[in-house]
């Protein structure tokens, strides 16, 4: 049994829908699940289908540019389409945080997230030691004022080398260099935060005590050059009040940064995002 998932989006026009179900059709394909959402105001639509074909003698790739001739030219559309048993491998990169590295392969070793992780990608040694627990290959790719070109070099060749699809910054205290994401356009998530851009820096749970905030919360969004300004993913918020200490502050958003990480991480594993103009359409 192949089992397929489809993501699309182009202009909204009659027939889309129709058209795709009648090739699925012709292949004896049986559709699981479709879901699809129409930008009114931009008039484009969006649609996101997984189906099932029993024939295994049908290639894959046959598949694809079937679609591509006779479905996709015709309604202009940019698509994609993914074997649901090929799990997408993704790089975790790290520096001294430690957090939301240790819930993500806690995750991955009790089998909840569909990804492989091949290595670990840090600017620190701090946790090599969390990486040797988990026997996952781990990386020291130093990245300075001074280094960050060599830098960008060895990261660029690891994600070759390891054949990445997908790159998460578990609390990676860098900037990623525009070639990384070009090369991983919308397939770069971080996760910080939603003070920002109130509360920058590098103290940010000690400036929204200091205001007195009622809601804390993280966003784990794509990345893009503009710092922080990705299109966003998931986000999540938990209430505080005037009895909890910087010390509860830094504890719940921690916990807020590992959840609300490890949703971004499965929906897109799912290939549950497609991103536009900046935005994400986010399917159930």
């Amino acid at each position: 049994m192949q089992k397929i998932t489809l993501l699309i989006h182009c202009k909204d026009q009659k027939g889309i829908i129709a058209a795709v179900t009648s090739f699925i059709a012709n292949l004896a394909g049986n559709i699981t699940y479709i879901d699809q959402h129409v930008d009114r105001e931009l008039n484009v639509f969006f649609m996101r289908l997984e189906f099932e074909i029993s024939n295994l003698e049908i290639a894959f790739e046959v598949i694809k540019g079937d679609f591509e001739q006779n479905i996709a030219s015709e309604f202009g559309m940019k698509w994609e389409m993914y074997n649901q048993d090929l799990k997408p491998r993704m790089a975790l990169f790290v520096s001294k945080y430690d957090h939301c590295l240790f819930d993500i392969l806690g995750r991955y070793s009790a089998g909840e997230l569909n990804v492989e992780i091949p290595l670990i990608v840090s600017n620190h040694n701090d946790l090599r030691t969390i990486a040797d627990r988990f026997d996952i290959p781990f990386h020291y790719v130093p990245f300075t004022k001074d280094s960050k070109e060599e830098g960008e070099k060895m990261q660029l060749e690891l994600l070759e080398r390891f054949q990445i699809n997908f790159i998460v910054l578990a609390r990676y205290m860098q900037i990623v260099t525009p070639k990384i994401i070009e090369k991983y356009t919308n397939k770069i998530i971080n996760i910080h935060h939603s003070f920002l851009p109130a509360f920058q820096g590098a103290k940010p749970y000690h400036a929204a005590f200091k205001r007195g905030v009622k809601i804390i919360g993280a966003t784990s969004h794509y990345v893009t050059e503009e710092l922080d300004e990705g299109p966003i993913i998931e986000q999540d918020i938990t209430r505080v009040s005037h009895i909890h200490s910087v010390e509860d502050f830094i504890m719940k958003g921690r916990d807020l940064e590992r959840i609300v990480l490890a949703r971004a991480i499965k929906l897109h594993a799912q290939r549950k995002t497609m991103v536009y103009n900046n935005r994400t359409v986010v399917f159930s």
